[in-house]
């Protein structure tokens, strides 16, 4: 787990340095939502990082999780861990598949940002397109075994890598609408639809120092 600690005034609740539309926030809140655990949301703009998080965390990406005692958490999957250890009321921590996330954060995460942004990567968005077309059609042959990646239950998988698919999906909607991947698409749809990702999508106004 990345820990690493800072000196901070006396806080209530942890701090979370987030961006709505980053996938890795994104995982971060599910998780945090799900146990419980109250933070301090402050959003934050990509372009215009906050001092106060650069000093948590220099790194400089989201999330960043600043817990009371001055710790500081800056891997979303170890926020995801972290969060569960304390309260896990629906079993995620069941549903925890470290080498599905390490493909899902590695070689699809590669592929994913270079087919999105393939003028950025100078590379050729059709083939990461397909590479990373190859790595959901494993999740389909799981899919057709079991409703979640996690098994019988939603779980830790399913809320780490569903970010990941729907950003993948965004890129062209009508293409990955046609693909043979039923399973992962009715996966995807229902965990769009449902209630946890809506409150954790929810539009905040960005987080200024007082």
């Amino acid at each position: 787990m990345s820990v690493r600690h800072i000196r901070s005034p006396k806080l209530t609740d942890p701090i979370l340095y987030s961006f709505r539309r980053c996938p890795y926030a994104i995982r971060a809140r599910l998780a945090l939502a799900v146990s419980g655990i109250a933070v301090e949301h402050r959003e934050v703009r990509l372009r215009d990082k906050p001092a106060e998080m650069l000093a948590a965390s220099p790194k400089g990406t989201v999330p960043v999780l600043v817990l009371p005692d001055g710790r500081v958490i800056d891997e979303s999957i170890d926020i995801m861990r972290w969060a569960l250890a304390r309260n896990d009321p629906e079993d995620w921590l069941a549903g925890d598949d470290p080498a599905l996330i390490a493909t899902s954060d590695g070689p699809f995460k590669h592929h994913l940002d270079r087919h999105k942004y393939a003028e950025r990567f100078a590379a050729d968005d059709i083939d990461h397109r397909a590479a990373a077309l190859a790595i959901l059609e494993g999740l389909e042959a799981r899919l057709g075994e079991q409703p979640y990646l996690a098994g019988e239950r939603f779980g830790l998988g399913d809320a780490a890598i569903l970010p990941f698919v729907r950003q993948f999906a965004a890129v062209d909607r009508d293409w990955f609408a046609v693909q043979n991947l039923a399973g992962v698409q009715g996966w995807l749809a229902a965990f769009v639809g449902s209630a946890l990702f809506e409150g954790v999508m929810m539009v905040r106004e960005v987080w200024k120092p007082a």
